[in-house]
Protein backbone atom coordinates (compact mmCIF):
# COMPACT_ATOMS: atom_id res chain seq x y z
CA UNK A 1 0.00 0.00 0.00
CA UNK A 2 1.22 3.70 -0.74
CA UNK A 3 0.23 6.58 0.62
CA UNK A 4 0.10 9.73 -0.68
CA UNK A 5 -0.56 13.12 0.70
CA UNK A 6 -1.68 16.31 -0.50
CA UNK A 7 -1.87 19.64 1.52
CA UNK A 8 -3.86 22.75 0.64
CA UNK A 9 -1.83 25.07 3.08
CA UNK A 10 -4.31 27.83 3.41
CA UNK A 11 -5.90 28.97 6.35
CA UNK A 12 -9.32 27.36 5.45
CA UNK A 13 -7.24 24.47 3.74
CA UNK A 14 -7.15 21.21 4.34
CA UNK A 15 -5.25 17.88 4.38
CA UNK A 16 -5.73 14.85 2.59
CA UNK A 17 -4.52 10.95 1.98
CA UNK A 18 -5.05 8.93 -1.10
CA UNK A 19 -3.93 4.91 -1.14
CA UNK A 20 -3.31 2.85 -3.93
CA UNK A 21 -6.09 0.96 -3.17
CA UNK A 22 -8.37 3.79 -3.20
CA UNK A 23 -8.58 4.40 0.26
CA UNK A 24 -9.38 8.30 1.04
CA UNK A 25 -9.52 10.64 3.79
CA UNK A 26 -9.21 14.26 4.54
CA UNK A 27 -9.72 16.91 6.93
CA UNK A 28 -9.56 20.79 7.74
CA UNK A 29 -5.78 21.64 7.74
CA UNK A 30 -5.42 22.11 12.19
CA UNK A 31 -4.88 25.63 13.12
CA UNK A 32 -4.01 27.50 16.66
CA UNK A 33 -5.52 30.62 16.00
CA UNK A 34 -4.10 31.41 12.33
CA UNK A 35 -0.95 29.20 13.03
CA UNK A 36 -0.46 25.85 11.53
CA UNK A 37 -0.64 23.07 14.05
CA UNK A 38 2.49 21.03 13.00
CA UNK A 39 2.04 18.72 15.89
CA UNK A 40 -1.60 17.98 15.00
CA UNK A 41 -0.19 17.32 11.70
CA UNK A 42 2.88 14.88 12.38
CA UNK A 43 0.77 13.10 14.96
CA UNK A 44 -2.21 12.61 12.51
CA UNK A 45 0.18 11.50 9.42
CA UNK A 46 1.56 7.78 8.71
CA UNK A 47 4.63 7.65 9.22
CA UNK A 48 7.39 8.73 6.43
CA UNK A 49 8.41 5.39 5.81
CA UNK A 50 4.76 4.49 4.56
CA UNK A 51 4.19 7.52 3.09
CA UNK A 52 5.56 7.68 -0.88
CA UNK A 53 4.92 11.77 -1.08
CA UNK A 54 3.52 15.08 0.51
CA UNK A 55 2.06 17.25 -2.43
CA UNK A 56 2.03 20.63 -1.06
CA UNK A 57 0.69 23.59 -2.82
CA UNK A 58 2.90 26.49 -3.92
CA UNK A 59 2.78 29.79 -1.56
CA UNK A 60 1.06 32.47 -3.76
CA UNK A 61 0.09 35.96 -2.81
CA UNK A 62 -3.30 37.13 -4.09
CA UNK A 63 -3.34 40.69 -5.35
CA UNK A 64 -4.82 43.08 -3.22
CA UNK A 65 -3.86 40.47 -0.09
CA UNK A 66 -2.57 42.57 2.52
CA UNK A 67 1.03 42.31 3.67
CA UNK A 68 0.29 41.29 7.14
CA UNK A 69 -2.19 38.54 5.62
CA UNK A 70 0.89 37.58 3.25
CA UNK A 71 3.37 37.18 5.97
CA UNK A 72 1.52 35.09 7.94
CA UNK A 73 0.50 33.01 4.96
CA UNK A 74 4.41 32.99 4.19
CA UNK A 75 5.28 31.87 8.10
CA UNK A 76 3.12 29.12 8.20
CA UNK A 77 4.13 27.55 4.69
CA UNK A 78 7.26 27.66 5.50
CA UNK A 79 6.72 26.16 8.67
CA UNK A 80 4.38 23.90 7.14
CA UNK A 81 7.02 22.70 4.83
CA UNK A 82 9.87 22.40 7.30
CA UNK A 83 8.16 20.72 9.58
CA UNK A 84 7.81 17.88 7.14
CA UNK A 85 10.84 17.71 5.90
CA UNK A 86 12.53 17.58 9.54
CA UNK A 87 9.70 14.20 9.98
CA UNK A 88 11.14 13.24 7.11
CA UNK A 89 8.70 13.04 5.01
CA UNK A 90 9.59 13.23 0.91
CA UNK A 91 7.56 16.65 -0.57
CA UNK A 92 7.15 17.82 -3.50
CA UNK A 93 5.57 21.34 -4.27
CA UNK A 94 2.96 21.71 -7.00
CA UNK A 95 1.22 25.05 -8.22
CA UNK A 96 -2.37 25.01 -8.82
CA UNK A 97 -2.59 25.62 -12.23
CA UNK A 98 -0.65 22.35 -12.68
CA UNK A 99 -2.74 19.87 -10.25
CA UNK A 100 -6.20 22.15 -11.69
CA UNK A 101 -4.85 21.41 -15.24
CA UNK A 102 -4.42 17.57 -14.64
CA UNK A 103 -7.22 16.66 -12.44
CA UNK A 104 -9.88 19.03 -13.15
CA UNK A 105 -9.15 18.74 -17.16
CA UNK A 106 -12.01 20.00 -19.38
CA UNK A 107 -13.56 22.45 -16.18
CA UNK A 108 -12.97 26.08 -15.63
CA UNK A 109 -11.27 24.60 -13.29
CA UNK A 110 -12.82 27.01 -9.99
CA UNK A 111 -13.44 25.90 -6.40
CA UNK A 112 -16.79 24.45 -7.53
CA UNK A 113 -15.49 22.00 -10.02
CA UNK A 114 -13.12 20.56 -7.76
CA UNK A 115 -15.89 19.81 -5.09
CA UNK A 116 -17.52 18.12 -8.28
CA UNK A 117 -14.80 16.13 -8.81
CA UNK A 118 -14.19 14.56 -4.98
CA UNK A 119 -18.07 14.03 -4.66
CA UNK A 120 -17.63 12.33 -7.76
CA UNK A 121 -14.51 10.47 -7.44
CA UNK A 122 -14.36 9.86 -3.64
CA UNK A 123 -18.05 10.06 -2.89
CA UNK A 124 -17.10 8.45 1.04
CA UNK A 125 -15.01 11.63 1.48
CA UNK A 126 -17.23 14.15 4.02
CA UNK A 127 -16.70 18.03 2.41
CA UNK A 128 -18.85 18.86 5.24
CA UNK A 129 -17.01 18.68 8.82
CA UNK A 130 -18.38 19.72 11.90
CA UNK A 131 -21.43 21.72 11.57
CA UNK A 132 -20.37 22.99 7.67
CA UNK A 133 -23.26 23.18 5.73
CA UNK A 134 -21.71 23.92 2.72
CA UNK A 135 -18.49 21.57 0.81
CA UNK A 136 -15.61 23.10 1.81
CA UNK A 137 -13.41 23.76 -1.34
CA UNK A 138 -10.00 23.76 0.99
CA UNK A 139 -10.95 19.97 1.75
CA UNK A 140 -12.01 19.31 -1.95
CA UNK A 141 -8.54 20.90 -3.15
CA UNK A 142 -6.28 19.16 -0.75
CA UNK A 143 -8.13 15.89 -2.37
CA UNK A 144 -7.78 17.28 -5.67
CA UNK A 145 -4.05 17.67 -4.79
CA UNK A 146 -3.19 13.96 -3.58
CA UNK A 147 -5.08 12.79 -6.71
CA UNK A 148 -2.60 14.70 -8.93
CA UNK A 149 -0.31 12.77 -6.71
CA UNK A 150 -1.15 10.06 -7.98
CA UNK A 151 -0.52 11.06 -11.45
CA UNK A 152 2.63 11.76 -10.75
CA UNK A 153 3.58 8.36 -9.00
CA UNK A 154 1.98 6.62 -11.70
CA UNK A 155 4.21 8.98 -14.49
CA UNK A 156 7.16 8.11 -12.28
CA UNK A 157 6.38 4.02 -12.09
CA UNK A 158 6.18 4.20 -15.59
CA UNK A 159 9.22 5.84 -16.58
CA UNK A 160 11.32 3.89 -14.25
Amino acid sequence: MTIIVGIDPGLKGGISCIDTEGWTWAEPLPHIGKEVDMHSILSTLAPPDVVESVIVERLGIRPGQSAQSGATQGINWGRLIGGLEVAGYSIRLVRPQDWKAKVLRGTKKDKSDAIAFVSRAYPGVNLKPGKCRTPQDGLADAVCIAEYGRHLLAQDKAAS
